[in-house]
Parts: structure tokens; C-alpha cells; sequence
């Protein structure tokens, strides 16, 4: 499938590139860079484009001053655009995410080498880099894993890396999946299985450790199936929203028995890391 990239230019640019991203998130778009004039915005083409203008403050031309440019960007190209953009990213000193065509000599800490195809989740987003470090600072990493929206499977990898025994990843779109599957054999991962569909697909199967990056609509829509999911005193951790958003999550996840104990916070994003009573 094709992608969208949208670039929008923003006078001025605080606080409408936040409730921007805030919005075209909600709506579908799925991976966000800041720019010096913006930001640009990637969805799947199949989203319904004149619908999200319409419920987007882009909508009132009135709020703000803003330019919009759209392109699609052919699955086949995606590669070429991805190496032109990609720079290595570097998860404080814990881990280092690197494309296929980087000198593994730039990496520092675990590496992970990642070739996105059409999926999301590099690392270079907010979110994606708060949830490595999350991993990286849990006391112990549980046997057994639950990558939801895995995207590139970067999370995924990552848990194997640090001991976990049964990665379960799952997308809800089937390239990601595939993806997934091609970026773990890459990074010599062979315990992470990953499969297409969403909340449905889990079965009955209980993890130690259940992993959300998606948007906030989404993981208060799943957060009964991932409570369900977690074993007494699993954790669970979240992310894919803005720290103004962490209230309402938090009391919303004490509704099926989670509770706060860890804040991460990059930049206007957060992630949290709760625990199952």
C-alpha cells in the first residue's frame, strides 16, 4: 500500500503543530516529524483524506495560518525515501537503531538494525524511543511478551534481546507483520512470532509483560483485553499520546485493576508503565 506525507506549514507553529499531531493521529496518520516550519504527516493511503481535513482544526482556516502539501509515496519507493531520511538513533546509552546501509560501527549498546518497508516505529519518533528505554529499565524482562501495533517489530526485538523467551507481535496491517517478521530474522531474533489482525487474535494466552505503542482512543478501547492478557503483577506499557492525555489514562487503566508506577516523558509525548494488581 501507498503512503500519504503531508506537509504542513503553520503560522503560528506552537501550540497548533501539538493539537495537529494530536489530532491526525486520532484520524488515522501514524508517524509525525517536527520541522522549522511544521510538520509532516505519513498514513497509509487508505485512510479517507477529505474526511480528516474536515474534522481537523485544517478544517477552520480562521485559528491559524497553515499551507498544505500532499504526495503519495508508492510502496516501492518507500526504501529509497526511508535511506535518503534515516539517521541512526540513539536510545541514551542503552541501545543504538540502525538501518541496513549504516556502519554497525556507529551503534553504541544493544543494536538493532531495522528496514521499515511501509511500517512505522524506527525509533526516531517520541514514543517509540521512550517505550526502548522503558524496557531497558524494568527490573527484569518477563518470559513472556506482548508487542501490540508492532509496526517495524523494533520493541519486539528489543525484548528478545533482553531475555524475553515468547514475543508475541501483532499489527493490524498484514505488511507490518511481514515486516516485522523479516526486521526479527535480520536481528537473528527467533522467538517472536508475529501475526496480522488486532485485539481478536490474543486467545487466551497470558504475558508477563504487554506492550501498547498505538494512539489513546485505541489503548482505552483495548484496555480490559490487555489487563485480561497480563498475569497478576504483569506489566503494561503504554504510549502513542501526549502527557496531557496521562491523567485520563491512568484512571481510566484503575478501572481494570493498573496502576501507575513509572512516568516517561520526551519532548510534549508520554508513555507510562503500569502494573496489574
Amino acid at each position: 500500500m501507498n503512503t500519504i506525507e503531508l506537509t504542513i506549514e503553520l503560522n503560528p507553529i506552537e501550540p497548533w503543530s501539538e493539537i495537529l499531531v494530536a489530532e491526525l493521529s486520532d484520524l488515522g496518520f501514524e508517524s509525525f516529524v517536527n520541522t522549522e516550519a511544521g510538520i509532516i504527516a505519513y498514513a497509509p493511503e487508505s485512510i479517507n483524506y477529505d474526511e480528516v481535513i474536515a474534522e481537523s482544526s485544517l478544517n477552520e482556516e480562521a485559528l491559524f495560518k497553515f499551507s498544505l502539501s500532499k504526495k503519495v509515496i508508492p510502496y516501492q519507493n518507500w526504501n529509497s525515501t526511508w535511506e535518503e531520511n534515516f539517521q541512526p538513533v540513539y536510545i541514551e546509552e542503552y541501545a543504538s537503531i540502525l538501518a541496513p546501509f549504516h556502519d554497525t560501527k556507529v551503534g553504541k549498546g544493544m543494536v538493532v538494525t531495522i528496514q521499515p518497508q511501509m511500517s512505522f516505529g524506527t525509533g526516531h519518533h517520541q514514543t517509540t524511543w521512550m517505550m526502548t528505554k522503558a524496557l531497558f529499565e524494568l527490573d527484569e524482562i518477563p518470559r513472556h511478551v506482548l508487542d501490540m501495533g508492532t509496526g517495524t517489530g523494533v520493541l519486539a526485538i528489543v525484548a528478545e534481546k533482553l531475555g524475553a523467551q515468547r514475543i508475541l507481535a501483532i499489527d493490524i496491517e498484514d505488511w507490518s507483520a511481514i515486516n516485522a517478521a523479516e526486521n526479527a530474522e535480520r536481528n537473528k531474533s527467533s522467538k517472536i512470532e508475529c501475526k496480522c489482525g488486532d485485539i481478536d487474535v490474543l486467545g487466551n494466552e497470558k504475558f508477563g509483560l504487554v506492550i501498547a505503542n498505538i494512539n489513546k482512543n485505541i489503548l482505552k478501547a483495548h484496555m480490559e483485553a490487555y489487563s485480561n492478557a497480563l498475569v497478576p503483577g504483569g506489566i503494561l506499557l503504554l504510549s502513542g499520546f501526549f502527557i496531557s492525555d496521562v491523567e485520563e489514562l491512568i484512571l481510566y487503566a484503575g478501572n481494570y485493576n493498573l496502576e501507575k508506577i513509572k512516568l516517561f516523558q520526551k519532548d510534549e509525548w508520554a508513555a507510562v508503565q503500569l502494573v496489574k494488581a
